[in-house]
């Protein structure tokens, strides 16, 4: 391994995240980092309620990612993560804020501790987005069967799927990769991998060995 690298998978939830860190992972032997979702004290309540608790939810969120962040940063050769932090305030907490979820008040505080965070993390040097159509997106949400993502409103879904693609067609903060998840298969598919690895391995020539 070269000096340190920082692959960022971002996407919709369903879009294929995890098995995609679980693959790299495996494929390169780099280090993960997942999303902190079991250690959310306020989630279960989130879902219950989400005026009531999204911005406590979110500034966890926001804090957990900054710690991974901190983490990331100290580790040698690649590592690759599941979603960054910039997805948890462009997409996340601006979908609560944009339906009242988060008020003003809270919303300024969210941004002030967020912008003095972005200004002391160093960005992803890949990032892999993810793009799946709210069709499989439901599907796999329903597959997967996590409880508290059960009764999530279609409307909610739409609304993250929307800031997610205004965010990438705006994103610049470093090299990016698009890769439609609906029909690929780089869990089972030998074909689907190769050209996956191809793919990635064009953006980070230097970086990455196959184990």
């Amino acid at each position: 391994m070269g000096e340190q690298k920082i692959i960022g998978i971002a996407g919709n939830i369903g879009a294929g995240k995890t098995s995609l860190v679980e693959f790299l992972t495996a494929t390169y032997q780099i280090t993960p980092f997942y999303e902190p979702n079991d250690n959310n004290p306020y989630l279960a309540d989130f879902y219950k309620d989400m005026k009531k608790w999204a911005f406590h939810s979110q500034l966890y969120f926001l804090a957990s990612k900054f710690k991974i962040h901190q983490q990331v940063e100290k580790i040698q050769g690649v590592v690759v993560q599941d979603r960054t932090i910039f997805e948890d305030v462009e997409i996340f907490a601006t979908a609560l804020q944009q339906t009242r979820k988060i008020n003003k008040r809270d919303w300024q505080t969210y941004l002030s501790f967020y912008h003095s965070i972005r200004s002391a993390i160093k960005p992803p040097d890949l990032m892999i987005y993810l793009k799946c159509s709210i069709r499989t997106t439901r599907k796999r949400i329903t597959l997967r069967g996590r409880k508290m993502e059960q009764d999530m409103p279609l409307s909610y879904i739409k609304r993250l799927e929307n800031l997610y693609q205004n965010w990438i067609s705006n994103y610049d903060k470093s090299k990016l990769l698009v890769i439609e998840t609906d029909q690929l298969d780089y869990v089972n598919d030998l074909i689907d991998q190769i050209e996956l690895m191809q793919s990635i391995e064009a953006l980070l020539p230097k970086d990455l060995a196959r184990s």
